[in-house]
């Protein structure tokens, strides 16, 4: 299915950065995959097995990772759109333009009103770029122009101009759309934490799919999920959301959602939530979860979209590398009985 396609690919972009592991296995011997080189894979790639696994075939106790260059060179603004298609459209033209920018996060209208990025109903693109070999200008001069195309509002121009180097004493400058948001992003846990002693249900979930799926993935999340919300709640709740990452043949959608809960209760209508949101990410053959791992929590919408040979195949690796099923129990397969 697409979804599974989609977290596939993207588990496939996530390792490419991994160029060997050192693993513990369930009977205590330690093996390492993998090579410290660009491609050593003869067969199959063990190490990509083990990379997105969640500790049930093995633990990881070294890893061998690619680095680069600590950036010298970033300059960060934002855009406003007054229509979500047309922001959508254009975070899309962006991800295919090759330009590549280093952050590219669309904001909906209740994710920017949060944050104090928006005020009156505008969806919010923040964008940044970086280089540690040359200025980055004129790689923002032409995102901001693929913007216009789509009916963007840049911000206005900064006195600042670029940003300084990252070993420079001089203070780190957005402009205040992006710096609203990435301050409501770093105080968001902490405020979570206070609401759910109020009894408030307080989840998020984030998803991918393909860039034809996108709009109606979001309308039918804030639609059905509403509609959940008041029948599991009793009041209306508020859902926002944010499309964390983006690609040329996608997007991820990451949404936030805020409900009153009942004291004693806040579990079970927690839990009624992500089933809802579960059974919207299924039937439209979205991923039920991008970056945040499957756990135990999404475990029964993983089952749903992982299809059966590879369920028949994982579960004998589990069986071999961990008879006992002592490594992570519950998680993505089950022991082999």
């Amino acid at each position: 299915q697409a979804g599974t396609l989609y977290k596939m690919a993207w588990n496939f972009v996530a390792t490419d950065y991994v160029l060997a592991i050192q693993v513990v296995l369930a009977d205590g011997r330690a093996v390492r995959l993998g090579g410290r080189t660009i491609k050593d894979v003869a067969g199959y790639d063990l190490k990509r097995l083990f990379v997105g696994s969640e500790g049930t075939l093995g633990i990881i106790t070294e890893a061998w990772m690619r680095i680069q260059e600590r950036p010298r060179h970033r300059q960060s603004t934002s855009v406003t759109f007054t229509d979500g298609a047309r922001a959508m459209a254009a975070v899309r033209t962006i991800a295919q333009s090759g330009l590549h920018p280093a952050n590219c996060r669309l904001l909906d209208p209740g994710e920017a009103g949060l944050a104090g990025a928006a005020r009156n109903g505008e969806w919010v693109l923040v964008l940044g770029v970086e280089s540690a070999h040359h200025p980055v200008d004129d790689t923002l001069g032409l995102l901001l122009e693929l913007a216009r195309t789509h009916g963007g509002t840049p911000a206005g121009p900064r006195a600042d101009a670029e940003r300084p180097a990252a070993d420079s004493d001089a203070p780190d400058t957005r402009d205040a759309a992006a710096e609203a948001w990435r301050s409501t992003f770093l105080r968001m846990p902490y405020l979570r934490d206070g609401m759910a002693r109020m009894s408030a249900i307080v989840e998020t979930f984030e998803t991918a799919t393909t860039w034809d799926r996108v709009e109606a993935l979001y309308h039918d999340v804030n639609t059905e999920i509403g509609e959940a919300i008041r029948t599991i709640t009793g009041a209306p709740g508020l859902i926002n959301c944010r499309f964390t990452h983006v690609y040329p043949d996608g997007a991820a959608p990451y949404f936030t959602v805020i409900a009153a809960g009942r004291r004693g209760s806040e579990l079970a209508m927690w839990d009624d939530i992500k089933a809802a949101s579960m059974d919207i990410l299924t039937r439209h053959r979205a991923t039920v979860t991008h970056h945040h791992a499957v756990g135990r929590d999404h475990r029964p919408g993983y089952d749903r979209q992982r299809p059966d040979p590879f369920a028949v195949a994982l579960t004998a690796a589990k069986g071999a590398l961990d008879p006992g099923g002592i490594l992570n129990p519950g998680v993505l397969v089950d022991p082999r009985r």
